[in-house]
């Protein structure tokens, strides 16, 4: 079932990624390509494309932070829309970073580096989760358990890939 669920959707997946990350919207671009980094992180070391993370949790929406407004956390920067979500990423990081060094969940659950849109950020199970675009997240939301699983059974393998 997977196979013929997904087989389509990888060839999808690393075509569009292939052609200059034309299926993220440029301000949400984040990877520096031709980096093996385990975080995806922009030329400036930014996480999440510049989103704050802690929104994910308090709001339930993506929401931008400010260049003003960060700390720096296991090799990025984090951005914050408030001192108070610095105040709680300070006070717990690890609860608040993107699984796979914020790369797309469902990219690692076909054993790719893929790039994300942060607007696609997903909590589950207390952990937040985030996809290439809306492609990857219905792919992601019609299997969350099994995307996960593979993306963890394949994340250290995929983690050292070049993106």
């Amino acid at each position: 079932m997977y196979r013929k669920l997904f087989e389509p959707f990888a060839a999808v997946l690393m075509t569009a990624t292939s052609l200059s990350g034309l299926v993220a919207a440029p301000a949400a671009h984040a990877g520096v390509k031709g980096s093996t980094s385990e975080i995806n992180v922009d030329e400036r070391g930014v996480a999440l494309g510049g989103y704050d993370p802690v929104a994910y949790f308090d709001s339930g929406k993506p929401t931008r932070g400010l260049d003003r407004v960060s700390a720096s956390y296991g090799g990025a920067r984090y951005l914050f829309a408030s001192a108070a979500h610095r105040r709680a990423f300070l006070a717990n990081p690890r609860k608040y970073i993107p699984e796979f060094g914020g790369f797309c969940a469902t990219g690692t659950a076909f054993g790719e580096k893929v790039d994300v849109d942060p607007e696609t950020g997903k909590i589950v199970n207390g952990k937040l989760y985030l996809n290439n675009g809306p492609k990857a997240l219905q792919i992601f939301n019609q299997d969350t358990p099994g995307i996960i699983g593979k993306a963890q059974t394949n994340w250290p393998a995929v983690k050292g890939k070049v993106f």
